[in-house]
Order: C-alpha cells, then sequence, then structure tokens
C-alpha cells in the first residue's frame, strides 16, 4: 500500500477520475442505495435527490418519503406506492402511472409534466406551479393546497374538489364548473376570469368556493 509520504517525496502521480466515472460510480451507489432500502424493509424516507437515477424497479414501496428532486428520473414505475410526500421538483418528469399512491404531498414544481392519471387523488398538497399541464383528469382530489400558478391551464374538470386553496394566478383559465368545491380560496389574479368578472360574479359561477375570491 502507498503511503502518503511515498506519494510526496517520490511525487508518485496518482491519475484523477473522469467526471465519467465519477458518473457512473454515483449512480451505482444510488442503485446499491435503492436495494439496500427495499432489503430494509421499505421503512423510512428515501432520499434520491441530485442523484443521476433515471428510474426506479418496478413495484417500489416507500413507507416515508420518497425524495426524487433534481435528479436525473424520467419515468416512475407500475405500482409505486408512496406512504408519505413525493418530491419531483426540478426533474425531466412528463407523466405519472395510472395506480400510483401519494399518501402526502406530490410536489410537481418546474417539472415536464404533461398529464396525470385519471383518478388521481392526492392527500395533501398538490404543486403543479410552472409546469407545462393544459387540464386535469377527471374525478381528481386535493385534500389540501392545489397550485397550477404560472401554467397553460385553459379549463378545469367538472367535479374537482380541493380541499384548500386554489390558486390560478398568472394563467389563461377562461372558465370554472360550477360543480368546483373549494374549501379555502381561490387566487384568479392576472387571468382572463380576472379582468373580465368582477368578485360577485366570479361567486355565482363557482358557489362552492368557501374562502375569499382573490383578484
Amino acid at each position: 500500500m502507498i503511503k502518503l509520504i511515498d506519494l510526496l517525496e517520490n511525487k508518485i502521480l496518482v491519475p484523477r477520475r473522469s467526471p465519467e466515472e465519477r458518473s457512473k460510480n454515483f449512480l451505482i451507489a444510488t442503485q446499491k442505495k435503492i436495494q439496500q432500502y427495499i432489503k430494509d424493509g421499505s421503512k423510512g424516507d428515501l432520499n434520491l435527490r441530485n442523484t443521476p437515477i433515471t428510474s426506479l424497479p418496478q413495484g417500489l414501496t416507500v413507507k416515508g418519503n420518497l425524495d426524487l428532486s433534481n435528479s436525473q428520473i424520467t419515468s416512475l414505475p407500475q405500482g409505486l406506492t408512496i406512504g408519505g410526500y413525493l418530491d419531483l421538483y426540478n426533474t425531466k418528469i412528463t407523466s405519472l402511472p395510472q395506480n400510483l399512491t401519494v399518501g402526502g404531498s406530490l410536489y410537481l414544481y418546474n417539472t415536464k409534466i404533461t398529464s396525470l392519471p385519471q383518478g388521481l387523488t392526492v392527500i395533501n398538497f398538490l404543486d403543479l406551479e410552472n409546469t407545462p399541464i393544459t387540464s386535469l383528469p377527471q374525478g381528481l382530489t386535493v385534500g389540501d393546497d392545489l397550485n397550477l400558478n404560472n401554467t397553460p391551464i385553459t379549463t378545469l374538470p367538472q367535479d374537482l374538489k380541493v380541499g384548500g386553496n386554489l390558486n390560478l394566478g398568472n394563467t389563461p383559465i377562461t372558465s370554472l364548473p360550477q360543480g368546483l368545491k373549494v374549501g379555502g380560496s381561490l387566487d384568479l389574479r392576472n387571468t382572463p376570469l380576472s379582468k373580465k368578472y368582477n368578485e360577485e360574479q366570479i361567486r355565482q359561477m363557482v358557489p362552492g368556493v368557501k374562502g375569499e375570491i382573490i383578484r
């Protein structure tokens, strides 16, 4: 074994790993981390943020939170079950599997997501800010806030239910369904609706809004 003193006295040069090699080793270490997590019974959180991981094992269950923010993930497997929140912030993800189960919040801020699966239920917060999503699926239920700020969304499904606040600020939203249910406030700042209608008229359109209408 070469000691540090030998390196200094004899000026033995050790080649540095290339960026490709470091990336490959990081990916291998991440994959081992996932396998060890599964081997340990999938208990607690699984933190994969800032990793080069691009896919996850089929049928993966995470009993805690799954953090994939700023990772290289491009798709999620069928049968993925998350007990806590799922964070996909700043990833290249474009769609979610049909049978995805998320027990907490779903963070999709600054992703390439274009659609959500039918019948999706998010127990807590659903964040879609700064995404290219243009429509929401029938049967969507959000237990807490729904953030659609700065998206190209133009319409909402008839049966949308939001337990907390609904943020539609900075969108081209042109209509609201009468069956819309919002437990908190409705934010319509900088939208065609806020420019065309006053608060009373908007309230008549959507009597299911319990909180303040912000325009």
